[in-house]
């Protein structure tokens, strides 16, 4: 039920629910437990489809582009779905046939994505090209039918976590902490999967002739993956249930239209100085934090192990990466705990924030060093075939990994937990705010997809001119967060949950 005055409506994304009773805590943990599902299926997105697509044929130039479908459904979906599922009068409740219909989609588009390069010889792509057209727009299509899946599962799942809560706001704390541990728990479980060679022998079918070993152990981890997502979201829609809302007539002057997207950027023009700093620290954060995530495991195939795409020694440094992937969302799940406990205390969210991106640039100006020691210490077979690289290249590189935990746990908490504090201070509505500071992450992250690939090939082609732009970004940001940014109240923070989200 929507509260609302007579003169004039609240907006739309201020709209406050009627509080419910409140669920028992196994529920809230049933549904927080769909963050595992869908994180492990991003935390494969995140280490291997960027290896991927350039093995179905697309330039590394290019690669990045595929990834545009991440910050635009992101901006358009999530609003949307966020929208909608508010104001849905099905028989089953507001969240839960938007949670069924992501999960759903979700599955379609992991089997459109692990049975591209199968669809693409199936409709004419010739086997032993480089070059797959058929399979790479197959590819297409299943990645950006996953990103817009996911988006319209997260958001609606965050609020049924939220209406589960009752409006008790120490209950959302705890509903917002699970779900993030879960996310983590997806993680670290993803990386795992992609981590381990030989996961395709457990699903025989999955290698053919079409689908070497890198692309059946790709297609092996998502059907995992639809496993676990599916398996999780029919446990938690059966045992969860919702009471139907009441159906609102519309507003005949908004007929048609999405109240949403309106208010958004009409909230814009009067944005309090709080909030423009934070979206600008946000933004110069994410310019430096999305080269990476894009070719982490790239990097380790192509510039540390020197291997070259399809090649067994690119596909081990891939492995690499997904092994410090793991560790770093290990790192992240720890790290999460000493910034609730850190931004509490003296050391303050500024000099946190400020530190935190200044670590990021060191880590990523790090990238050079270890790139470099990697190339002057290559070691050949006598039959000239390329070796691995030393230990310590290794342990460095996986290193970085692990100490980019720590900036990353302050990505996902911090600026969250600004952008509330300081929309409840000049009145603006939670949705309103989170939705401003999406847009300080999504538009760095099309910048970014746009413009690394063709910068990268600038200097040759390989990922570290992206990684020094981003390093540059990083200490901009974090000048930007010492020196502008306002402190919040004192004591703002106790009240305020500091669990985020990740680049959906």
């Amino acid at each position: 039920m929507t509260i609302q005055d007579d003169k004039a409506g609240p907006s739309s994304l201020e709209i406050q629910q009627s509080p419910e009773a409140k669920a028992p805590i196994r529920l809230i943990i049933i549904v927080a437990a769909i963050a595992a599902g869908v994180q492990f299926g991003w935390a494969l997105q995140l280490s291997l489809l960027t290896p991927y697509v350039q093995l179905l044929g697309v330039p590394h130039t290019w690669a990045a582009f595929v990834w545009l479908c991440g910050p635009i459904s992101g901006l358009l979906v999530q609003p949307i779905a966020g929208y909608y599922s508010d104001h849905c009068t099905s028989r089953f409740g507001r969240r839960r046939p938007f949670i069924a219909a992501g999960a759903s989609l979700v599955a379609i588009a992991v089997c459109l994505i692990g049975f591209a390069a199968d669809i693409g010889v199936a409709s004419g792509d010739p086997i032993g090209t480089a070059s797959k057209p058929r399979a790479t727009a197959v590819f297409v299509v299943g990645f950006w039918i996953l990103d817009v899946a996911n988006n319209m599962l997260q958001g609606p799942c965050r609020a049924l976590l939220a209406d589960l809560s009752g409006g008790e706001a120490r209950r959302m704390s705890t509903a917002n902490a699970l779900f993030s541990f879960f996310m983590a728990v997806g993680n670290v479980l993803g990386y795992a999967a992609g981590s381990y060679t030989h996961l395709y022998t457990i699903f025989p079918f999955s290698k053919t002739e079409a689908c070497e070993v890198y692309c059946a152990n790709l297609k092996s981890c998502f059907i995992i993956a639809i496993f676990l997502l599916i398996s999780i979201t029919v446990l938690a829609l059966f045992f969860v249930t919702e009471t139907p809302q009441a159906a609102v007539e519309p507003d005949p002057a908004k007929k048609g239209q999405i109240p949403v997207f309106g208010e958004l950027f009409g909230a814009l023009k009067e944005l309090p100085r709080p909030m423009w700093i934070v979206m600008l620290v946000t933004a110069f954060n994410w310019v430096a934090w999305f080269p990476f995530l894009l070719f982490d495991t790239d990097w380790m195939g192509r510039e540390v192990y020197g291997g070259k795409v399809g090649e067994g020694l690119y596909d081990q440094g891939v492995r690499a990466g997904s092994l410090g992937l793991m560790i770093n969302s290990v790192v992240l799940g720890f790290a999460s705990l000493a910034v609730q406990m850190l931004a509490k205390g003296r050391i303050g969210v500024k000099k946190i924030w400020g530190g935190a991106n200044f670590l990021l640039a060191i880590c990523l100006l790090l990238t050079v060093v270890v790139t470099k020691a990697a190339q002057n210490s290559r070691h050949y077979a006598p039959d000239g075939s390329l070796l691995k690289p030393d230990s310590d290249v290794k342990l460095g590189a996986l290193a970085i990994f692990g100490f980019l935990g720590i900036p990353l746990s302050v990505t996902f908490s911090i600026p969250f937990a600004m952008a509330s504090i300081f929309s409840s201070d000049s009145g603006s509505g939670q949705g309103l705010s989170l939705g401003l500071l999406n847009l300080a992450i999504v538009v760095p992250q099309m910048f970014v997809s746009v413009l690394s690939g063709p910068w990268d090939s600038l200097f040759g082609g390989g990922n570290l001119p992206a990684f020094v732009v981003g390093a540059l970004s990083a200490i901009v940001s974090g000048i930007l967060a010492l020196t502008m940014l306002p402190s919040p109240p004192a004591g703002a923070l106790e009240s305020k949950s500091l669990t985020g989200g990740g680049p959906h």
